[in-house]
């Protein structure tokens, strides 16, 4: 690979250059949604970061296995009462089964994510897919002594690991000792030796539905335990990169260390990568206070904090326009803001790739330096608002050359135009409205064509066939309508 690649590793603080344990090849893994509600905004943004990253890595020629899970279990962040996992709570709160609750959120979260262009990784295990694979390590470390038995739940032991010259705290900088020191009078309450140790195991409740034998009882998976499971099966006992929010940093990602260190043998991480979080007006979203939006309110204009919709390509515009180190702040003037200059950049784009020239010699516009610029930003820790600035320099151009004020080469057009469509389209992901317009259109007619063969099949009385294809198209989030007017369908 000729390109030098810099990543900011939060494991050490520092921009290194990127060297994959394989050469061309890069693993690569990001936490995906604790399917139990709609996806929010700033999980779109961190998902969005990393769909942004992958893109860049194949365009600089990686190839990347992209594995992003999905948690459809036993999401307790404080180890506590089990009737505080998510998927009970809210199975309650809707009346459904658990697993129906998995199922509405996942297709949610791939409807949201489809809407605003992501490209799906390249395997997407679930936690409850691989339960045999949990209880395995849970058994290996217990018997190498790195965990603990209580009440039929089983435990993380913080201060065995620490005590065998191991270090709980190196990625999040947390002096362990000196929170042992603050809690000691806990220790001994409840189940746990100390109150940092976390669950690998939790002991299901007569009442818990989501449960699964073990040699312990019926349980479920601590939600650490996870992601170390689910990236060493993918990826190996070590890969090259593992993403996630900020806000996952301590304890989620500090655990899947110390349970690789310990399960395994070696570090499984070598770049961990954390993208910042999504304020709007100044503030943190959050439900309490009111200053809260969903994705798709944002797109239809659903809500009280904007003045109008905007298009899911200019909402990840404004997004691509953040580092994604950095807290991205949106409201109605930045998103104002975004609209205008996207629709310049795709106006932009539109006439390049109408444009025609037939001059022969090179011209004064520097393109070969500006395409330098544009991989440099990209390999500077994917900084994707230098490379929209880069980009904005060539719109000048472009406009400059339409009406007359500079020339440019044959050559010079085809590079232009071949590096403008693969920055904007391939690298940014983004979508002009003609290419949405296509996209529709295309999966109009190929919905048609499925009413048209699930009329035929009610008309030849094959019902089976009916209600296949009306339960598939159910299970990937398009509803189906009988009417008196015929068949419609609702996306």
């Amino acid at each position: 690979m000729e390109y030098q690649l810099k990543i900011f590793n939060s494991l050490t603080g520092e921009k290194e250059v990127f060297v994959p344990l394989h050469e061309h090849n890069v693993g690569m893994y990001v936490c995906g949604p604790t399917v139990y509600s709609n996806v929010h905004l700033g999980n779109v943004r961190t998902f969005m970061s990393f769909d942004f990253i992958y893109r860049t890595l194949k365009f600089l020629g990686y190839k990347v296995r992209y594995v992003r899970n999905i948690t459809d279990a036993g999401h307790l962040t404080d180890d506590g009462d089990v009737n505080n996992d998510r998927f009970v709570k809210q199975s309650r709160l809707e009346k459904l089964e658990p697993m129906e609750i998995v199922q509405k959120y996942t297709v949610d979260f791939h409807k949201v994510l489809e809407v605003f262009n992501l490209l799906p990784p390249t395997i997407e295990p679930t936690a409850t897919g691989h339960i045999l694979e949990q209880i395995q390590l849970t058994e290996k470390l217990l018997k190498d002594g790195f965990a603990y038995e209580s009440n039929g739940s089983v435990y993380f032991d913080v201060l065995e690991y620490n005590k065998r010259g191991l270090n709980y705290g190196e990625l999040s900088r947390r002096n362990i000792e000196e929170l042992f020191a603050n809690t000691r009078d806990l220790d001994g309450q409840g189940e746990k030796r100390n109150p940092q140790d976390f669950a690998l195991w939790k002991k299901a409740s007569p009442a818990h539905i989501m449960r699964w034998a073990s040699p312990w009882g019926d349980g479920f998976p601590g939600w650490h335990l996870e992601c170390t499971v689910m990236s060493t099966k993918y990826l190996g006992n070590q890969f090259d990169i593992h993403g996630g929010g900020m806000d996952l940093k301590f304890p989620h990602h500090e655990c899947e260390i110390a349970q690789g260190k310990a399960g395994h043998g070696e570090s499984p991480v070598r770049y961990w990568m954390h993208a910042n979080m999504l304020t709007m007006n100044g503030q943190r979203m959050s439900k309490s206070t009111g200053n809260y939006i969903l994705p798709m309110q944002l797109v239809t204009g659903d809500n009280t904090f904007f003045e109008k919709p905007f298009a899911p390509a200019i909402i990840r515009f404004c997004f691509m326009q953040a580092h994604y180190r950095s807290v991205l702040d949106i409201s109605n003037e930045a998103m104002l803001a975004a609209e205008k200059g996207f629709n310049r950049l795709m106006e932009a784009v539109k006439i390049v790739n109408e444009l025609t020239t037939d001059v022969q010699q090179p011209t004064s516009l520097p393109i070969t330096e500006w395409k330098q610029k544009c991989y440099d930003a990209l390999l500077d820790d994917f900084n994707s608002p230098i490379l929209i600035a880069h980009i904005f320099e060539a719109v000048k151009w472009i406009f400059q050359v339409k009406n007359g004020e500079e020339k440019i080469s044959v050559a010079e057009l085809e590079t232009l135009k071949s590096l403008i469509n693969s920055f904007v389209f391939e690298v940014l992901g983004l979508q002009s409205e003609e290419q949405v317009s296509s996209n529709n259109d295309k999966l109009d007619g190929v919905l048609q064509l499925l009413i048209g063969m699930r009329m035929e099949a009610r008309a030849n009385k094959d019902f089976a066939l009916s209600d296949k294809i009306r339960d598939a198209l159910l299970a990937l989030g398009i509803q189906l309508k009988d009417g008196k007017e015929g068949t419609t369908y609702q996306l």
